[in-house]
């Protein structure tokens, strides 16, 4: 199973119709959003997939986020959700990282074969013993580089998806 993974989509909705393309076209039938939603509208556009999500340090409007997700058919259980890998494969943690010692907890635990992070805007794709580690990075960019990501259970590895690069450096024209 294909999972696609967004977070701190701050309600950038170009963006987010440009991931939900790609996800259609690579198979995706799951998405984890690792919050920072912040407009109920945004979950809207994820309907037709199976959705999970949870709350980052920006998602003020709760209740209207809740009532997006069930609209939808999603999950969305507050600051932490933990699902089972596709195929008995192990557990997924999804957290938005607010609380570093909480991410780094999850992380180095061992109870969990995916964790799922946002907040810092940096993609992150890396095994720390037997869990891999994934951020998806900022969905909305920012001005900077906007990214998802495609996380395929069958080879426990992961895409990264650029939705708008970041722009060049006007002090380094040659990017190096």
């Amino acid at each position: 199973m294909k999972i696609g993974l967004i977070s701190d989509s701050h309600d950038h909705l170009e963006h987010m119709s440009r991931a939900l393309a790609c996800f259609r076209e690579r198979g995706v039938t799951r998405i984890l959003h690792a919050g920072d939603c912040v407009c109920p509208a945004t979950i809207l556009t994820m309907a037709g997939f199976e959705v999970g999500g949870v709350f980052g340090n920006n998602d003020g409007e709760r209740a209207g986020l809740h009532r997006a997700f069930a609209r939808i058919g999603g999950r969305l259980e507050g600051e932490f959700l933990e699902l089972e890998a596709p195929g008995g494969g192990g557990r997924i943690a999804l957290y938005h990282g607010t609380v570093a010692r909480l991410r780094d907890s999850l992380i180095v635990g061992g109870g969990y074969r995916l964790v799922v992070t946002g907040h810092t805007h940096r993609p992150v794709n890396r095994m720390e013993g037997e869990t891999l580690v994934l951020n998806p990075g900022t969905l909305h960019g920012f001005g900077q580089r906007a990214t998802a990501m495609i996380y395929d259970d069958a080879t426990h590895a992961a895409e990264l998806i650029e939705l708008q690069a970041a722009p060049p450096d006007p002090f380094n024209p040659l990017g190096g």
